[in-house]
């Protein structure tokens, strides 16, 4: 029998649920696809438990009706302002020398880097090792099997709200579908659009989604840095319905069917019709106008990636530049724009080797819910620090995510 995962984005503007069977190859099949409105979600947090879970299990059962399978589990990403992140040291003496360190040994590396104070109200999503030092060699990516006395380990550690997180994991599981696990929605965009060389060289995954920005910066082949900025693309419709007057429904197709990051790229006699608030007779619009509006915003979500690549110290260590994903990546200009403004090498990212029904889903708006079946494919490689707590939902909580680099 395959295995199947599945994976739930669920965002300020949409609700996304794929579904993949697992081949023989070691690829995802992608069989199934839920798409629709996310309602009582604001910039990536729960504000209304009736309404978030009204729409998650329309997603699921759109999921569930073109794949003919019965989604009881899956992965499901988190996002949002609440979440912060940190780097810690954790350092312990190698207990049986003769047989080489082991993962109990890297596990009790990664306890004590995880030994922080905590706030009250926040928690530990993910202990993600950075890299690891043994008897003072560096660059070791998997010291497991080597023989030493002392092992160190940098872990980058994120942390996020607990309400927040009970809020996501009861929507999810008042449709009758088990969380296997929460992950940084960055985290598994990056899964999903960057190459191992970009991993490896230094390189900036920017998921641009409705309400917020979801950045994570890898470097050697491991996560260094993650940040969640409380900007995104509906600032651009909500910019465009304003300077137009025109409803948020009508100003978010417009921008998706006819907007551009720069507006001196458009046509000065390109125009197009659409209707007004009054709904009375169609209006006419240059393009060129409504690319003014957009740029000007854009320009403000790019300048807020720069900064934070600067606040965190490694924009001198990111050759292979920027990765733009999310829904907001597909507007025409975006990656020169991003260029222009950040210095730096940016393309935009889609999905990688997936199978199936890729036309629906090999997109940048489908890079996290790409990323999650990604992750649940390799989870069994990925060694846990901790799992405790009664109860599933209890357990899942207290879920350390630890995986190997490279």
């Amino acid at each position: 029998m395959s295995r199947t995962i599945v994976g739930i984005d669920v965002g300020s503007s949409k609700i996304c649920t794929l579904v993949g069977e697992v081949e023989d190859e070691g690829g995802i099949r992608v069989i199934g696809v839920g798409l629709g409105p996310a309602r009582g979600i604001r910039r990536g947090v729960v504000v209304n438990v009736a309404e978030a879970s009204a729409s998650i299990a329309a997603s699921i059962e759109h999921a569930e009706r073109t794949s003919g399978y019965k989604i009881e589990r899956a992965y499901v990403g988190l996002s949002g302002t609440h979440i912060s992140s940190l780097n810690s040291r954790g350092v312990v003496g190698i207990s049986r020398r003769e047989h080489g360190i082991t993962l109990e040994d890297v596990d009790r590396a990664l306890d004590a880097a995880h030994a922080i104070a905590v706030p009250h109200n926040q928690e530990v999503v993910h202990v993600i090792p950075r890299g690891y030092v043994v008897d003072g060699q560096n660059g070791v990516h998997d010291p497991v099997g080597m023989h030493g006395f002392r092992l160190e380990v940098e872990a980058h550690i994120v942390i996020a709200s607990s309400s927040s997180i009970q809020n996501l994991v009861k929507c999810v599981e008042q449709v009758n579908v088990e969380v296997d696990e929460l992950v940084l929605a960055s985290i598994a965009a990056g899964d999903a659009v960057l190459t191992d060389t970009e991993r490896d060289m230094g390189v900036v995954v920017a998921d641009i989604g409705a309400g917020t920005t979801d950045l994570a910066i890898f470097i050697d082949g491991s996560v260094w840095h993650t940040v969640t900025l409380g900007l995104g693309g509906e600032y651009i419709t909500s910019d465009i319905a304003i300077g137009l007057r025109l409803p948020p429904d009508v100003a978010e197709g417009i921008k998706l069917e006819h907007g551009h990051a720069i507006a001196f790229q458009v046509s000065p006699d390109e125009r197009f019709t659409v209707s007004g608030l009054d709904g009375g007779a169609r209006q006419p619009v240059l393009r060129w106008q409504l690319a003014e509006i957009i740029e000007a915003r854009v320009e403000e979500i790019l300048a807020m990636i720069q900064q934070e690549i600067k606040r965190s110290g490694y924009d001198g260590l990111l050759p292979a530049g920027v990765v733009l994903c999310g829904g907001t990546a597909q507007l025409s200009g975006i990656q020169d724009l991003g260029r222009d403004i950040m210095g730096l090498p940016v393309r935009v990212g889609a999905p990688q080797e997936m199978h199936g029904l890729v036309d629906k889903v090999s997109n940048p708006a489908h890079a996290v819910g790409a990323g999650l079946m990604g992750w649940g494919l390799t989870v069994d490689t990925r060694p846990q620090l901790r799992r405790s707590g009664p109860g599933l939902g209890s357990r899942l909580l207290n879920w350390l995510r630890v995986f190997l680099p490279g």
